[in-house]
């Protein structure tokens, strides 16, 4: 039957508008064509509800459509048909019009790395003409199309780095002139479809990062011309199909992070000649690793990382000339014998070598002598955890190009090599944990870059060298547990930022004279020593000192005068010295926290106001010719009566002693219990805090009740497990405060109220949240209230800025450089919590949620709720799991009691989330999926890759405005690969494995320096 013939409207109508509504143009072809194009450009910038860069802005009726940025036309045919459409990088929000399928010219889309959102439009499957469709790094949600197959002409389909969801359609198989299927980095799940195999033209295939199950098809096999392969961090379980051994093109072969198992065949590098990447770790692969390997002649990369794989590592790899990174990390390697380290011997022939990972291990025998011969190009060498006995050889010297090595948790013996002071690029030595011996080379002060001398737990004795203070970035120099003595040396005063810990060594004689450049310094810890002498008065000008303790020494004479100047001091332990002369009374003056001046010899009248006057803070034992002060101290009168009375029994002064004891220790929750004793026996009785003098200023119920304009919710600034937080306005003080009013109701409040209590007592850091005061009454009906007034924080918390939502989506943008400090500023607090406080604090919360960001967006850590001190921690019997799904230490889950490297994994999770913007719970991080493994796959296919899609945007500014910086480039990238580096190792499973806080706050000044070197660059460049 013979179709009725259409006018040309009634034919658009049918192929284009039957499922959206577009205007009929009537008129000449060439200006149909032109106002449908016109029309749907105009359509599409309508839908966009965002566009700070004015991208869009010369769309308009003054301008013709074809000279409109991002629009490209052409074609001789058909000069005024839209052909391209290109509009990466531009900050657009908002969803994709449907009318784009009116633009029937178009060979290209790329919307990549902008903020477009909601589902990928169905029509785009009308767009037959299209070749190339990128939408990589945006929002897009829903499923991908099925009727995309019907651009039957694409080559390449990129929708990488979105929140798709749903299965891979069956469909694409048929899309048979396709090069590049890029899906990777969603939420698809299901199975990979057997119909892919059908795409013969395939060269790259990346499905990696989603939640894909299933064994891998044997369709895959028939992809002849298949070079990259990447499957990695899904699900996927079985074997690998024997026949994908054999598609000799593959370049790439990615299947890190699923749950394969089985052996690698033995002729792997036989079938795969071509081969220059091969990362499988994070499987359960067995068995031992392929000799044919070294037959792929051009393999660079060889990841087989937390796997089993046992036996001997390969000796031929040394026939691999280009063979960069072998991390054969965190297997079953080695047989026990002297010949285990063979391997090294064959590396020497690989001269573009740079790293080498083969720590965790079972490797065994002494390092032999060809090391000194690996490519000078080597940058990491990691050989800890192993059993690796005998001497570091001499030749290590001639490595010139490391910047980390690491050899702990071994058996090596010997000395450090004086040597090792020539290695100029050294950032990282780490030798803990071993059986060296002998002095620390003073050769090392040659290494102006190092950051961190990390060698405790050896047998290491002697002085410290005072060529050490040469090394003006060092950070971290960690010497405990060996047998060092002698005087601490001057020159490392003169480190702006060095932190010592030197616990279980004999260091004797005085503290330096002078340390002028010590004057900002926060904390100064030199406690449990051998030194003397008298207390250096340059300690008065460290204007900025909060944390000072001396306790443990042989000090002697009086406190400093000086020390008058030091009004923001928070923390003073002086105790267990030599000390004499009356205890200064601009000490009542002082807001501190905690004061210990117990044995020593201080005489005459003790203060009474300020710290002296809480006997929960202030600690005198040991005394004997002190008297007056407050009666709980139970001093003698300040009389010539007492003063011949003063020798009491015995048995009294023991029992003064274990009680001041208790109360030097006890914590500030006790003090709240005592008055809320007092508080349920009157009922009526407000709560009895101290005075501004002594840090807390009293406050009422009521007058919470109206700084908050009665609990309104206007004011709800945010709720949590035990209670909300609303924001208000003290009369007295006229300042906004956070007020956290706690839920009664709800078991374990009150332990959680306690807790806080007890944790913030005695601490005082910039980037831990500052508690103002407690209110702990009964409210207008009778009824028990507890709250805690803190400083108000107006930038609200992480959470909000990396999770936004909305129009906050626009205004919380937080730039890397932001993100940045955040994290130092993260990794500070936790830092003084774990190894700066007179008793290590354990967070046990970490998380967005619980950072909160002032004025000039400073982080500080709040809610301690769940915090407990590692005493407590030691002595108590019970475990639990507590925490934040997503941030809780996989050991807790088992188990396993709190420890600070439970807050080491929360960061690392935290870390993580603020360089990807997902967090641990998101919908794509399920079964074998987490964010660990999201980020350690990244290391090895792209850190680029993973990162938020802000983070692309803002550096895709910076070479906008710096086109031919590539080095600038490069470098910034380095930034965020050490960060991720950094967030993989804190939140590795294994708690033994974790970094330690010190070590984090180090290794992110580090990349600070970095950052800050780039941005200078880029300031020369442009000048």
């Amino acid at each position: 039957m013979e179709l009725p013939r259409m006018s040309l409207c009634a034919i658009w109508s049918f192929l284009l508008l039957s499922s959206i509504h577009v205007p009929c143009f009537f008129g000449s072809a060439a200006h149909f064509s032109n106002e449908t194009d016109l029309l749907a450009l105009l359509k599409f910038k309508h839908l966009i509800t965002d566009d700070p860069l004015h991208s869009l802005s010369s769309w308009n009726h003054t301008l013709h459509f074809c000279h409109w940025q991002g629009v490209t036309c052409g074609g001789p045919r058909h000069p005024q048909r839209v052909m391209a459409l290109n509009l990466t990088a531009q900050k657009l929000v908002g969803p994709i019009s449907p009318y784009i399928a009116n633009l029937t010219f178009l060979r290209m889309i790329d919307l990549s790395a902008n903020s477009f959102y909601g589902p990928i439009p169905e029509e785009i499957g009308r767009l037959f003409r299209s070749r190339y469709l990128f939408l990589t790094n945006n929002t897009f949600t829903g499923e991908i199309p099925a009727n995309l197959a019907h651009c039957f002409k694409l080559q390449i389909l990129d929708l990488s780095g979105n929140q798709l969801t749903g299965r891979i359609p069956t469909e694409l198989g048929s899309l048979s002139k396709l090069t590049s299927l890029i899906l990777h980095r969603n939420s698809l799940a299901g199975s990979i479809p057997p119909s892919l195999g059908n795409l013969s033209s395939l060269l790259n295939l990346r499905l990696s990062v989603n939640s894909l199950e299933g064994s891998i098809p044997d369709d895959l096999c028939q992809l002849v011309s298949l070079k990259f392969l990447g499957l990695s961090i899904n699900k996927l379980s079985g074997t690998i199909p024997p026949r994908l051994y054999n598609l000799s093109s593959i370049v790439f072969f990615s299947v890190g992070l699923n749950r394969l198992h089985g052996n690698l065949p033995p002729n792997l590098g036989l079938t795969l000649p071509n081969l220059q990447r091969l990362y499988a770790g994070g499987n359960q692969f067995t068995g031992p690793i392929p000799v044919s390997l070294s037959n792929a002649s051009r393999l660079s990369l060889i990841d087989l990382e937390d796997n089993s794989f046992s036996g001997s590592v390969p000796l031929n790899f040394g026939s691999l000339k280009g063979l960069t990174s072998l991390n054969l990390w965190g297997n079953e390697l080695g047989i026990g014998k002297a010949r285990d380290l063979s391997f090294l011997d064959s590396l020497t022939n690989c001269s573009s070598l740079k790293s080498v990972h083969v720590g965790r291990n079972r490797l065994s025998g002494a390092l032999p002598n060809s090391i000194a011969n690996l490519s000078t190009q080597l940058t990491f060498l990691h050989l800890g955890s192993n059993m690796i006995f005998g001497s570091i050889p001499s030749g290590i010297q001639n490595l010139i190009g490391l910047t980390l090595l690491d050899m702990e948790l071994n058996y090596l013996t010997g000395t450090i090599p004086i040597g090792v002071g020539k290695l100029k690029k050294l950032e990282v030595l780490v030798l803990d944990s071993n059986e060296l011996s002998g002095k620390i080379p003073p050769s090392l002060g040659n290494i102006t870059r190092l950051f961190q001398l990390i060698l405790h737990e050896n047998n290491l004795s002697g002085s410290i060298p005072s060529t050490l203070g040469n090394c003006i970035k060092l950070n971290l120099i960690y010497l405990s547990s060996n047998n060092f003595s002698g005087t601490l040396p001057s020159q490392l005063f003169s480190i702006p930022s060095l932190i010592v810990f030197q616990a279980g060594n004999n260091f004797f004689s005085n503290l330096p004279h002078e340390a002028s450049y010590l004057i900002a310094i926060g904390a100064f810890n030199v406690s449990n020593n051998k030194l003397s002498g008298e207390i250096p008065s340059w300690l008065g000008n460290c204007l900025s000192l909060e944390y000072l303790r001396l306790d443990g020494n042989f000090f002697q004479g009086s406190i400093p005068s000086t020390f008058s100047t030091l009004k923001g001091l928070r923390y003073l332990d002086l105790s267990r010295n030599n000390l004499s002369g009356k205890i200064p009374r601009y000490l009542e003056m002082f807001a501190l926290e905690y004061l210990n001046l117990s044995f020593n010899n201080f005489e005459g009248e003790l203060p009474k106001q300020g710290v002296f006057g809480n006997v929960s803070r202030v600690s005198v034992l040991g005394n004997s010719k002190l008297c007056g002060g407050i009666h709980e101290l139970q001093l003698p009168p300040c009389s010539k009566q007492a003063s011949k009375n003063r020798g009491i029994s015995l048995a009294s002064k023991v029992k003064f002693s274990i009680i001041g004891v208790v109360l030097g220790l006890i914590s500030l929750s006790c003090f709240f219990a005592i008055n809320l004793y007092r508080v349920r026996k009157s009922r009526r009785k407000p709560f009895d805090v101290p005075s501004m003098e002594d840090l807390f200023m009293n406050v009422s119920y009521a007058e919470l009740y109206k700084a908050t304009d009665e609990f309104s919710p206007a004011n709800l600034i945010g709720t949590g497990s035990f209670g909300a937080i609303y924001k208000g306005i003290l009369d007295r003080v006229g300042t906004m405060v956070a007020v956290k009013v706690f839920n009664l109701q709800r078991q374990g409040t009150l332990r959680s109220f306690m807790a806080e209590c007890d944790a913030l007592r005695n601490i005082r850091h910039r980037n831990l949240v500052k508690i103002l005061t407690c209110c702990s009454s009964i409210d207008f009906k009778g009824n028990d209230f507890k709250a805690l007034v803190y400083e108000y924080m107006s930038n609200g918390s992480l959470e909000k800025w990396l999770h936004r939502e909305g129009h906050d989506q626009l205004t919380r943008n937080l730039k890397f450089t932001q993100r940045l400090n955040i994290a130092i500023d993260v990794a500070s607090a936790l830092d003084y919590l774990h190894n700066h406080c007179q008793t290590s604090i354990i967070h046990q919360d970490l998380k967005p949620s619980n950072i909160l960001l002032d004025d000039d967006m400073i982080a500080h850590v709040g809610d301690f709720g769940l915090a407990r001190f590692i005493s407590e921690v030691a002595q108590s019997s019970s475990v639990g799991m507590k925490g934040s799904i997503g941030y809780i230490a996989p050991e807790y889950a088992m188990g396993g009691k709190a420890s600070t490297q439970g807050d080491v994994y929360s960061y690392g999770i935290l870390l993580l989330e603020m360089i990807t913007g997902k967090g641990p719970t998101d919908d794509m991080f399920k079964d074998n999926l987490s964010l660990h493994h999201f980020a350690k796959l990244a290391l090895a296919e792209g850190v680029m890759e993973i990162v938020d899609p802000q983070l692309i945007l803002e550096e895709a500014e910076v070479i906008q405005d710096n086109e031919n910086q590539i080095n600038t480039r490069n470098r910034m990238h380095d930034c965020l690969i050490s960060m991720v580096k950094i967030g993989v190792l804190c939140s590795t499973e294994s708690p033994r494995k974790r970094m330690q806080m010190r070590d984090v706050v180090a290794e992110m000044h580090t990349i600070k320096d970095l950052f800050l070197g780039v941005m200078i660059h880029q300031d020369e460049q442009v000048n």
